[in-house]
């Protein structure tokens, strides 16, 4: 039972999530909210270990996903779930491209579907800051305001933000220094 409703959640995500693998983000927050399956913090791991492997990130992530909640079998079922809504799309419009090309309908779609897409990327990406940024339990324990905002986290954020722009380097070299300063102030209690 947990393999079909892991390939009807992604078949769902699959269908709905335009605009590349970030537009699966609120689907998977949503997923997280109504299933139990994974946590919001899991999305974040999922974001960060689907930005530093080969791949689509959206099927990454599913894969992932499906992989926390049913192991092996269910990373499999979650990726073809994913997939499976663009694979039956491309043939569909494949075979009445001809039609389709300038229809004034289908170029009012897209123009709609454009913003949609910044909007549920835009999204997502508030939320993941929030996990990774703020400690939301603070303030609610009675803890100060500073104490808030996750500092070391912003510095380095702002800091590979900088480098990335000035330096032009591979993203992966990027995530491969955050993963190593991660894992220095976190295991070396820097």
């Amino acid at each position: 039972m947990i393999y079909l409703l892991l390939f009807l959640q992604f078949f769902k995500t699959g269908l709905f999530s335009v605009g590349g693998g970030l537009a699966t983000l609120p689907f998977l927050y949503e997923m997280s909210n109504n299933t139990g399956w994974f946590t919001h913090s899991d999305v974040a791991d999922m974001i960060a270990v689907s930005e530093s492997t080969p791949g689509a990130i959206g099927i990454n992530m599913a894969t992932f996903a499906g992989f926390l909640t049913a192991g092996v079998p269910g990373g499999i079922v979650a990726t073809i779930g994913l997939a499976m809504p663009s694979v039956i799309i491309i043939i569909i419009i494949s075979k009445l491209l001809s039609k389709f090309k300038d229809n004034k309908y289908v170029e009012s779609a897209f123009y709609g579907l454009r913003p949609a897409s910044i909007a549920m990327i835009s999204a997502a990406g508030i939320n993941v800051a929030r996990i990774a940024l703020v400690h939301m339990n603070v303030l609610s324990e009675g803890g100060s305001f500073l104490n808030f905002f996750n500092l070391p986290a912003i510095a380095l954020a702002v800091v590979l933000f900088i480098a990335q722009k000035k330096l032009k380097w591979h993203p992966v070299i990027f995530i491969a220094i955050s993963a190593l300063i991660g894992i220095i102030f976190h295991f070396g209690g820097v």
